[in-house]
């Protein structure tokens, strides 16, 4: 990474990695108008590619040269982009980027899933599983359980699900198997991108094959926009700052970047896009969010709930 990006504190890379990403639901809204969602996907991730590649020519460094990093790259790399960018690109075909954008923010909280279930030494602390439920309360809000969700927007909501399942597993995974490897965050978010942009070549060639190619009509000024913003922005430039962030401030604190996501895509939807916006998805999202914290310690339990019961007396 620049000398002179790494001199910047890691909240400010934090907050505009949070805008970076909080508008992606709304780029993904404008590709689907010419794209399929693995069109999508796979644009997003090639000029992705295309940008961190030139970031790595033009900044002298070299790609990560030790075979076991390549296969960890590869790993994460359809953890975290080839998979979760394909299901929410779907995903958006039947929710709006609203309600992506908010099912996002439970990113935390997936994590935290994963991190407690495959890593024995975390414990699950009554402050953890507090934060867990809150947040399952929070997500059942988002997407109003009350009033019935119809069969595409079921999926879609299932396939947002499933994204941030993937994120879940590529945090922890990133942390450990990447941050310390010595390659730099340039180097770790090239080789990943570039993997994952190849992983869905064959996808594009079958779906090609099968008479379904990924352009689906003439891409229109704001189409062309949105995905050089998604791609060059949300799958190159991003993906940089991401990986410093995890190395600097620890994989938990970068994934808390859903915090100020949400906000970005609930104000870029309703604004631009001018998606419908439920009284319950805000509320909800803020329901994820408080639980999201309460896991995290960020605001304590009461002393009540973490007082152990006083041993009888003979």
């Amino acid at each position: 990474m620049p000398r002179s990006v790494r001199s910047i504190p890691w909240p400010w890379l934090f907050f505009a990695l949070g805008a970076i990403w909080g508008c992606s639901f709304l780029f993904i809204k404008l590709g689907l108008d010419a794209l399929t969602p693995v069109g999508v996907a796979f644009v997003r991730l090639a000029i992705g590619s295309a940008t961190l590649l030139a970031i790595v020519r033009v900044t002298g460094t070299r790609l990560p040269r030790r075979r076991q990093t390549w296969g960890y790259m590869a790993i994460v790399g359809l953890l975290f982009c080839s998979i979760p960018f394909t299901l929410f690109a779907w995903g958006e075909t039947q929710v709006s980027s609203i309600l992506a954008g908010i099912i996002n923010a439970c990113t935390p909280l997936a994590t935290l899933l994963v991190v407690l279930a495959a890593f024995p030494e975390e414990r699950p602390t009554r402050q953890r599983i507090v934060g867990l439920a809150v947040g399952f309360v929070g997500v059942l809000v988002v997407v109003g359980v009350w009033e019935g969700l119809g069969g595409g927007e079921l999926l879609g909501v299932l396939a947002c699900i499933g994204a941030i399942t993937c994120y879940g597993l590529a945090f922890p995974l990133t942390r450990r198997h990447l941050v310390g490897t010595g390659d730099g965050p340039i180097a770790i978010a090239a080789g990943q991108v570039t993997l994952a942009a190849l992983f869905l070549v064959p996808v594009v060639v079958v779906e090609w094959a099968l008479g379904s190619p990924i352009v689906t009509g003439p891409p229109s000024a704001a189409t062309v926009l949105g995905m050089l913003a998604l791609g060059g922005l949300g799958s190159g430039v991003a993906y940089v700052l991401n990986t410093h962030i995890v190395g600097v401030a620890g994989g938990t604190a970068a994934s808390s970047v859903t915090y100020v996501t949400p906000l970005v895509s609930v104000a870029a939807g309703a604004l631009l896009l001018a998606e419908p916006l439920n009284w319950h998805e805000p509320v909800g999202g803020a329901v994820v969010l408080l639980g999201v914290a309460i896991s995290q310690g960020r605001i304590p339990l009461p002393a009540l709930l973490h007082a152990r019961p006083a041993a009888p007396q003979p």
